[in-house]
């Protein structure tokens, strides 16, 4: 299984294609568009393992960008005993759910793709499965 170590966000993910993420919320950034992330740290599969010092140039990652939205809302509750001092309070963190596509290695080739599943295969696949 091949993945690549990417930085996005202030933050590093280790990231697999086909998988879905929610990283920080990405600027000027529409749902369903393309976004190429050029930060990569280190990629490999279970034989081979590529590591950048600090970033492997020429790398990169595909990912689609499905929405941006926000979480669930974190209280903050700050009491000073005794005062009769009370803030309450509440945050909502933006965030990007991307789904990564291709991995790219150091030399433009494509390390990892995600598998296209057809529509028409899934119906072969239920119309078996009905006729057994």
């Amino acid at each position: 299984m091949s993945y690549a170590v990417i930085q996005t966000g202030g933050k590093q993910y280790k990231v697999r294609s086909g998988e879905i993420l929610k990283i920080e919320k990405l600027p000027n950034s529409k749902p369903d568009t393309k976004i190429e992330f050029k930060e990569i740290l280190a990629y490999g599969d279970e034989k081979v393992i590529e590591i950048g010092a600090p970033t492997v140039e020429g790398a990169k990652v595909e990912a689609n960008l499905i929405k941006n939205s926000k979480n669930r809302t974190i209280l903050i509750f700050k009491k000073r005993r005794r005062q009769n001092s009370r803030r309450k309070n509440g945050h909502r963190q933006q965030y990007s759910m991307i789904k990564i596509s291709k991995i790219f290695s150091k030399d433009g080739k494509v390390f990892s793709e995600t598998e296209k599943v057809s529509k028409t295969s899934k119906k072969e696949v239920t119309e078996k499965k009905t006729s057994k």
